[in-house]
């Protein structure tokens, strides 16, 4: 990895931060664990940190992966290393990893012994969406895999949260020490995930921040904003880990912000919020965890606040208290405590959930030094990447004329990337800015091998589509387009006959309707819920119905346009909160119409 950076440090955002090229900075810090950490390995091109072979002490244990956004470190990177992770798939800053990412680590990154996987995510849409895709797809080439979905937040309550659920929070460090701890005692998949859900279970979590965080590359002057956004005395109590804001703000000292803190956690009158019941003779775990902003004296004192007011008023005095940065959140000048309520695993001596916890670990992550051992020990060189073998794609008997594919999809695609400001604009205001940025990158991708695409058969132009899209789009829209493509995929290919057929509307709109149960299957969004589905789902059930595409795609426009003073159900817009949503169509319905009235204008 090079030491410098290719991007100029413009003058005003070097007062900010040491680097400004976000890309440069995540693969630069990612690299840097395998100089911290000698028994790691990095795969760059697909953002995975993973333990060298060598050093997998029981190889055919159950191999335990988690990931998600970059700008959470030293969460989940930090915690590759034996009694922890085998692997970490990281995304862009505040952004999953693809489901691409995440099946190049499946299928690639583990010990090929392994019994099985176990794979951790926090419950964003985006982690869910592409975790759970990179299962389907190992699962589909005969491995063992389970997901343990982590939601601890109580930040958002019940009324507000609705079908979304409890965000992920800090506690995810904890359900991932616990159950790697398991599995590195020999424990069976199916144990390892249940016991993961029962922690999930048992828990609850809240943070509190003085201000947003920063994110390297952005100007100044939106750092000026953020920092006085709140104002002097105010903190905000429910603040998210990707700069969402909390549920209120409020001005105390720092008593007073625990108690409410506390009390929002552990009031079990408070039945919006009241997830976990708490009491006085139950054995709990504190965690107190840094944004990455407060600093080592004033998170002691945060730490001794919290422990002493859960003995004073809730009769509570921990088994074990961590106190560190496990779950960042870049500069963030706040924190989050979580409470982890002890309960029996079932599975005897030495298992224990406060036996797991205490377990040994080697991970320069969790707080505990790398041994000297590790040091010492010398490692055989390894290939620094390792290329995944293409998936072979079957030919069909779908014929479909190359040159008429690229001539409809080509202009559609530029119109896609023309309204990239737009849908960006729409983003900024009730979401976090980046759905426009990757309409764009997908389309600009999608371009670029439609030149390629040079044989009739369907199913080939799809297996070169499919994969870019994987590759290129991540977030939440990138993991709908890329699951929603693969079964549109798998759905064309069951109406193929046994001689050269011609893919005729009625045949798309067959495989477009299958295709959207498919998705059914990986989010609960329908129309209504001010999604992309408020778009395509009317598209597909007019051409459905009619066979004309252009009546079709004014359908997917009206959609859009109703979600203009609709209230999300899913999504990031749903913490987002305010009256943004009054002003703007959902970026993702509103970019998708663009991209469908631009196919019906080709045709």
């Amino acid at each position: 990895m090079s030491g410098k950076s290719s991007v100029p440090v413009p003058k005003d955002i070097a007062a900010k931060h040491y680097l400004t090229d976000p890309t440069h900075t995540v693969l630069s810090s990612l690299h840097s664990l395998t100089l911290t950490n000698p028994s790691l390995l990095f795969d760059a091109s697909n953002k995975i940190i993973y333990r060298n072979p060598i050093s997998v002490y029981n190889p055919q244990n159950v191999a335990v992966v988690c990931g998600g956004g970059s700008g959470h470190e030293p969460g989940f990177a930090g915690f590759v290393g034996h009694g922890l992770l085998t692997a970490c798939v990281a995304g862009t800053i505040f952004a999953s990893p693809s489901a691409e990412q995440v099946r190049a680590c499946l299928s690639h990154r583990l010990p090929h012994e392994s019994k099985g996987v176990l794979v951790i995510a926090t419950n964003y849409t985006g982690d869910v969406l592409n975790f759970g895709m990179g299962v389907e797809k190992a699962r589909a080439l005969g491995k063992k895999v389970e997901m343990v979905v982590v939601g601890d937040d109580v930040g958002v309550g019940r009324a507000k949260g609705g079908k979304v659920g409890r965000r992920g929070l800090s506690g995810t460090a904890l359900v991932v020490k616990i159950c790697a701890a398991l599995a590195e005692q020999g424990v069976e998949l199916d144990d390892c995930a249940r016991v993961g859900r029962l922690v999930v279970s048992n828990m609850v979590s809240l943070g509190a921040s003085l201000s947003r965080v920063h994110v390297p590359g952005r100007s100044i002057e939106e750092a000026r904003e953020e920092e006085e956004r709140l104002g002097p005395g105010l903190v905000e109590i429910g603040m998210g880990i990707h700069n969402e804001p909390g549920c209120e703000k409020v001005k105390t000292d720092l008593p007073g912000l625990i108690n409410i803190m506390l009390g929002q956690m552990l009031d079990q009158t408070d039945t919006d919020r009241a997830y976990v019941k708490v009491e006085k003779a139950d054995e709990t775990i504190l965690l107190i965890n840094n944004f990455g902003g407060v600093s080592n004296l004033e998170l002691g004192a945060i730490t001794d606040e919290v422990a002493t007011q859960l003995e004073n008023n809730y009769g509570l005095k921990p088994r074990r208290i961590i106190s560190g940065t496990l779950f960042g959140s870049l500069d963030g000048p706040g924190f989050i405590v979580s409470v982890l309520k002890l309960a029996d695993t079932g599975l005897g001596v030495g298992k224990s959930i406060l036996d797991l916890v205490d377990a040994d670990v080697n991970a320069i992550g969790w707080p505990r030094c790398v041994s000297a051992e590790t040091w010492e020990n010398e490692y055989e060189a390894s290939a620094e990447s390792i290329q995944a073998e293409e998936d072979e794609t079957w030919p069909s008997n779908l014929r479909i004329n190359p040159t008429d594919l690229r001539k409809v999809l080509a202009p559609a695609l530029e119109k896609l990337i023309a309204a990239e400001a737009e849908v960006t604009k729409y983003d900024s205001v009730v979401g976090d800015g980046d759905c426009g940025i990757g309409l764009k990158r997908g389309a600009e991708s999608i371009l670029k091998v439609l030149p390629n695409i040079l044989s009739d058969d369907a199913m080939i132009a799809f297996a070169k589509i499919v994969p870019t899209v994987e590759k290129n789009m991540d977030g939440t829209s990138g993991a709908l387009y890329a699951i929603f493509l693969n079964s549109l995929a798998s759905n064309l290919r069951v109406q193929s006959s046994s001689s050269p057929t011609p893919v005729t509307t009625k045949i798309w709109a067959k495989a477009l309707t299958m295709s959207i149960e498919d998705l059914g299957r990986y989010t609960p969004a329908q129309p209504g819920d001010r999604t992309l589905m408020d778009a395509l789902t009317p598209f597909v059930n007019v051409l459905n119905r009619t066979g004309n595409v252009k009546e079709a795609a004014s359908a997917a426009k009206d959609g859009a346009d109703k979600t203009k003073g609709m209230k999300a159900n899913l999504g990031r817009s749903v913490y987002v909160g305010g009256t943004g949503f009054e002003e703007v169509p959902d970026p993702g319905a509103y970019g998708l119409s663009i991209f469908l009235s631009g196919l019906a204008d080709a045709l």
